[in-house]
């Protein structure tokens, strides 16, 4: 479904990405490790088009977006849940959903499989998405990013700050994504654990560059966990 080829990416003189080559298959969820500064976060900005890349390609379902804005990104499939969430605090639950659903002709409801997915936001939907919590904060950045219909599902550490028991929420939500709906998903992530449990395939980070990759089951047996421990 995605393919990057020979990613470069630079910060002033600091080489970040040095070419990045990894695909991520349809209809299964892919996870990207690494220990903190290796340059996930980069090369998730690179893929929706919020950072420009110095060369390489990126392709979508065979064609190439490597210059698309992130507007037609978006328009084309992809989604984008950020580090840290990202949501508007002032805007209500619901404002914020329908946020999401901007490329879209703007809905005047959220559809059901949203709040069926994470019932906490039916529930505050009226409350300002400041006064969540974080794992509330998460779902509802997740739902954000739904709204779009994505094929493709872009995580960034949604488990950071999360209390485990919506980790755990969080965990089965993406595989249903998966297993019921034919969604793609490649999420960010350094909690191997949490990982491990839910990937279909992996690729690990170091320094810039994809050093292991693989099916999700091997990954005890790949060595992965020695590679991104700190």
């Amino acid at each position: 479904m995605l393919e990057v080829e020979n990613l470069n990416q630079y910060y002033g003189g600091s080489h970040i990405l040095r070419d990045v080559k990894l695909t991520v298959p349809d209809g299964k969820l892919t996870v990207l490790l690494g220990r903190n500064g290796v340059g996930k976060t980069t090369l998730l900005r690179c893929l929706m088009g919020v950072v420009q890349t110095k060369s390489g390609s990126i392709a979508w379902r065979g064609a190439p977006i490597t210059r698309l804005p992130t507007y037609s990104r978006v328009e084309k499939g992809l989604a984008y849940v950020p580090q840290g969430r990202d949501i508007f605090p002032r805007l209500t639950v619901e404002e914020n959903l329908l946020v999401g659903a901007a490329s879209k002709k703007a809905p005047k409801k959220i559809p059901d499989r949203i709040y069926d997915l994470f019932p906490v936001l039916k529930d505050m939907r009226t409350r300002r998405g400041g006064d969540l919590s974080g794992g509330q904060q998460q779902q509802l950045a997740i739902g954000r990013a739904l709204m779009s219909d994505p094929q493709l599902l872009i995580l960034d550490e949604p488990t950071e700050g999360i209390q485990p028991s919506i980790i755990q929420d969080i965990g089965r939500t993406l595989r249903q994504l998966v297993e019921e709906m034919g969604m793609t998903v490649l999420l960010v992530e350094q909690y191997y654990d949490f990982a491990k449990d839910i990937a279909d395939r992996y690729w690990v980070m170091s320094r810039g560059e994809i050093v292991a990759g693989g099916e999700g089951a091997n990954m005890d047996a790949d060595g992965v966990r020695a590679l991104i421990a700190v």
